[in-house]
């Protein structure tokens, strides 16, 4: 039997994912899960410590394993054409200017960040062969698999495979939008028959990702730690300054379809002088009028984007996918301007995404006839990650009376009834979330009905900035009840408008601009939050949950039972609920 490794090895947000025999996919986690360490920067994809566990619950002795990776073998190559002259050596890379360039991040960081990539490539697969020898080491057995080959493909490529072939289309064109590829930051294709096609390959420096995360620095944020989403989240409190709009229009012009941006030293012209403007405590509360007018910006440039791959290949179904993907706040305004008029973002658009698609390119191509898979397993669950033992909560509850295992059943309805009387619930079920986003089996969840209750989240539990938005979990068959325009979100992946005669009765999920950031939850999807959601509508006739994900600020989302109890009572949860299991304070 053989198995294909998917392993995403850019120099940040490293994962894996597992697809069987049949094209199945059967895993796919992030690395910084395990290991507890926001976006894991330069840490194996397979680590050690997952591929353990993963071999045994899923790769019978015997088998096969491919392991795929997420950069094309030309570029890999160059990488290590580059590293034999010595231009990856640490004096080499310390001589670079730490200047603004054409990337819009300083020449140095750039070359660090592909010296990092450069290693993450070279270590690709070596997670697994210690995995496979520890394992035999201590069964005395031969290792339970072997390496049957290793392939490596196209960034942009892995990109698009994994929002095509887990969309619900038949047929659909996908606009790859982040950081980097190969030769640029943006690339088409499209879907048809089963079949993935590049349709163009953006070339250059100029990337839409690296200006976003430009803005996101001068307004006060930090991209290496991922907080652009800090500059969604602001944009609504700050106007429209037609003074720094025009400055950031400087950096970047549309001429048709096309981008043009600006050359080295106008870049660096333009962030002095936004420096300059910059308000003396941007730092520590950020600059709204900048996050407005960044925010204004890339969704200029992404009109463009988009409207040249729908002039390049017209459809009803659009695909969006790169970590620019992650903008949901312009994911709910794309179908009103463009000629799509449905969208697909995958769970995990950024580089984490690019394991699946690695994975699933190396099955195609052992598998001529693949056309994806089967549509009942289409859209593809987000639900793919490892399981939480409740071992830990049965070793609580020997010193904890309050700690019980009640049945699901019970463990909803009190859940529901906690949430109703304005109380917080930490709720754990079944398989961790793939993607960022915590969608109510790795969730912080509360009342949206009281006007503070975002604020007492905050003060309790999350502590982050009040400015950011908590997002609402709602049935799908409300949300035309609820939202103007409403569309099928079911991984948090837009930003929809709130109908105005509602607003006032969930203002803890309604945004200072009228929108949320909603989640479609349905129990074909999610059994359990499904449930959870129906007993807390039973209590007040609000179908929808304020949900937040399992995490403090800094801390990716929970791994273990043990992280949730610890949370538990270091923080003002009320409850905690995994699987069957509760505990209340």
């Amino acid at each position: 039997m053989r198995f294909y490794l998917g392993l995403a090895t850019t120099f940040h947000d490293p994962a894996l994912a597992l697809v069987g025999p049949d094209g199945t996919l059967l895993f796919a986690e992030a690395a910084e899960r395990v290991l507890q360490y926001k976006r894991a920067p330069n840490c194996e994809p397979d680590a050690p410590a997952l591929m353990a566990s993963l071999l045994k619950d899923h790769v019978p002795p015997g088998s096969e394993l491919v392991v795929a990776s997420s950069w094309g073998p030309q570029f890999t190559d160059f990488l290590r054409g580059q590293a034999g002259t010595g231009a990856f050596d640490l004096m080499a890379l310390s001589a670079h200017t730490t200047a603004l360039n054409r990337s819009f991040v300083p020449e140095q960081a750039e070359r660090v960040f592909i010296a990092d990539l450069h290693g993450a490539q070279e270590r690709a697969g070596h997670g697994t062969l210690l995995a496979l020898n520890q394992e035999a080491r201590i069964t005395g057995a031969a290792p339970r698999a072997t390496i049957a080959g290793q392939r490596r493909y196209p960034h942009h490529l892995c990109h698009a495979a994994y929002g095509l072939w887990g969309s619900p289309f038949d047929t659909a064109t996908a606009l790859v939008v982040d950081g980097m590829g190969e030769t640029g930051a943006a690339a088409i294709h499209r879907l048809e028959g089963g079949r993935i096609t590049e349709l163009r390959r953006h070339r250059g420096r100029g990337s839409l990702g690296f200006l976003y995360g430009l803005i996101t620095d001068l307004a006060g944020f930090d991209q290496v730690k991922g907080e652009e989403w800090k500059i969604m989240g602001l944009a609504p409190y700050g106007r429209s300054d037609p003074d720094l709009a025009a400055l950031l229009g400087r950096l970047c012009t549309v001429e048709g379809h096309r981008l043009r941006y600006a050359d080295a030293e106008t870049i660096r012209s333009v962030a002095a002088e936004i420096r300059a403007r910059r308000p003396a405590d941007a730092l520590e509360t950020g600059w709204a009028d900048l996050a407005r007018c960044g925010q204004d910006l890339f969704g200029t440039l992404m009109d463009a984007l988009v409207a040249e791959a729908y002039a390049l290949a017209p459809t009803e179904n659009l695909v969006i996918a790169g970590g620019c993907g992650l903008n949901s706040s312009y994911n709910g305004r794309v179908l009103g301007r463009s000629g799509f008029t449905r969208l697909h973002v995958p769970s995990a658009p950024a580089d984490d995404g690019n394991a699946v698609g690695a994975a699933w390119l190396a099955y195609a191509e052992d598998h001529p006839d693949w056309a994806g898979p089967p549509h009942a397993q289409r859209p593809l669950t987000p639900y793919l990650g490892s399981r939480v033992s409740t071992g830990p909560m049965e070793r609580l509850a020997e010193q904890e009376p309050r700690a019980k295992r009640v049945g699901h059943a019970e463990a909803t309805r009190a859940a529901a009834r906690i949430l109703a009387e304005g109380g917080l619930v930490g709720w754990v079920q079944g398989r961790a979330e793939f993607g960022p986003r915590a969608l109510g089996n790795r969730s912080i969840l509360a009342d949206p009905r009281p006007e503070g209750a975002k604020d007492a989240l905050n003060a309790k539990v999350k502590y982050r900035e009040a400015f950011r938005p908590f997002a609402p979990s709602i049935l799908a068959e409300a949300g035309p009840d609820w939202f103007e325009d409403y569309a099928d979100s079911p991984y948090m992946e837009r930003t929809l408008v709130w109908r105005e005669a509602v607003r006032a009765r969930v203002p803890a999920v309604v945004h200072a601009d009228g929108t949320g950031r909603l989640q479609s939850v349905t129990a074909a999807r999610n059994p359990a939050y499904a449930a959870l959601i129906g007993a807390f509508a039973a209590i007040t006739g609000v179908p929808i949950l304020l949900n937040t994900s399992f995490n403090v600020m800094g801390k990716p989302i929970l791994h273990g039972a043990e992280d949730a109890i610890l949370m538990f009572y270091t923080t003002g949860l009320d409850a905690l609920v995994v699987e069957d299991w509760l505990v209340v304070k």
